[in-house]
């Protein structure tokens, strides 16, 4: 099965809930970081932009280890096999992975970094849905380096200076809970039926959550619009909103097991996992890729420039884009972005591979103008869309 091609999460309430900046506190700065350069050349892991400028791969695990930590945010264990992920990487190099507001949206995540400089609790990595990647790039926040795989990656699905690299993607689902909902919608359209009235969410706030504004763009594709124009999608929800079909509450896997959120707009690797975790609480969750908005995207990883752990933050990529990780992604039914490497080197968790949802065509992209285009469209258009 092919990957998706190309681009620039919610986050969980999905990039989903929000808190308050103030909430996220203040702490004491940590250590001065070291000299950049060492007397034997190597550089320091706050400067390095590759395991080989540190001496290599195992100067890079040392080193990590002698830091212990890697501060994470908003990383929830239900959230494309990220609970695997973040054990398999613990056991492996001893490191603990403290995770921060699990729930938290991308853009929470980038005012972390910012908020935090020079503290010993800002994140060292970030997950990001492709919009904020960029405008985190752009802002400056994050370092330049590049993991061993870096090359295999596709030109489209990384920033050529490596400041952030896709790592995982999927499509834009509609999830439903069998259960309470007498017959499933399979398409955007299904969605205005009478018969759903206050049954659809999304997993977030398109303005703040990767997978919120997937579902606008979705919807902008399903109703005439473009990767140029997400108006429509746009126009959709205030559809949505003015019948009495749109709701408000942010999905997340509380939401659906309570049935808060019989019908759920998500990630298709996020609604099928829910199926399997539902199968023992009584919720018959369907998934259905609909056919008149299909669209996929990826999820951005990126170091913080000013971790406070840098050892640990660039082995943290390395693990991530390593076999192992990158297989782990694949068994939470989210697609790798190195599927097609793995697959040719013979590395590929084929049975995971087949479990994925099945999708008919090639998925197109957005170009990064395009994103960012439409990101300003909806920070702009949404509160006036469902008001």
């Amino acid at each position: 099965m092919e990957s998706p091609v190309i681009l620039p999460r919610p986050r969980a309430a999905g990039l989903a809930s929000v808190v308050a900046i103030a909430a996220l506190g203040l702490s004491a700065c940590g250590a001065a970081p070291s000299e950049s350069t060492a007397a034997d050349g190597k550089k320091s892991a706050a400067t390095a932009t590759s395991a080989a400028e540190m001496g290599g791969m195992d100067a890079l695990v040392a080193a990590a280890k002698k830091e212990g930590t890697l501060n994470a945010i908003a990383l929830p264990r239900d959230w494309a096999n990220y609970g695997a992920i973040i054990d398999g990487f613990s056991k492996k190099y001893g490191i603990k992975v403290a995770v921060e507001n699990p729930d938290a949206s991308s853009q929470i995540e980038l005012s972390a970094i910012s908020t935090r400089k020079g503290q010993d609790r800002a994140p060292d990595v970030v997950d990001l849905g492709s919009a904020f990647a960029l405008s985190g790039a752009a802002q400056g926040l994050f370092a330049s380096y590049k993991v061993a795989d870096y090359e295999k990656i596709p030109a489209a699905q990384k920033d050529a200076q490596a400041r952030w690299y896709y790592d995982y993607g999927g499509y834009v689902s509609i999830g439903c809970d069998a259960k309470r909902v007498k017959e499933c919608p399979a398409t955007f359209a299904d969605l205005l039926k009478p018969q759903y009235k206050g049954q659809v969410a999304l997993n977030g706030n398109p303005t703040k959550s990767g997978s919120a504004f997937g579902g606008v763009y979705a919807a902008a594709i399903a109703n005439k619009g473009s990767f140029a124009d997400i108006q429509p999608g746009l126009d959709f929800f205030g559809q949505l909103k003015k019948s009495g079909n749109y709701n408000p509450v942010e999905s997340t896997p509380a939401t659906v097991q309570k049935g808060e959120t019989p019908i759920s707009i998500d990630w298709d690797y996020l609604n099928a996992g829910y199926t399997d975790e539902f199968k023992s609480k009584n919720v018959d969750w369907k998934v259905s890729i609909p056919s008149d908005g299909v669209y996929a995207q990826f999820y951005a990883q990126a170091v913080n420039k000013d971790a406070p752990h840098p050892a640990a933050a660039r082995l943290w990529e390395e693990y991530l884009y390593s076999a192992e990780g990158q297989n782990l992604w694949l068994k939470g039914y989210a697609r790798p972005v190195l599927m097609d490497a793995l697959k040719q080197a013979g590395t590929l968790d084929a049975a995971a591979a087949a479990k994925l949802p099945a999708v008919a065509g090639t998925p197109a992209f957005p170009t990064p103008a395009q994103v960012d285009a439409a990101k300003k469209a909806v920070t702009q258009g949404w509160a006036k869309a469902v008001s």
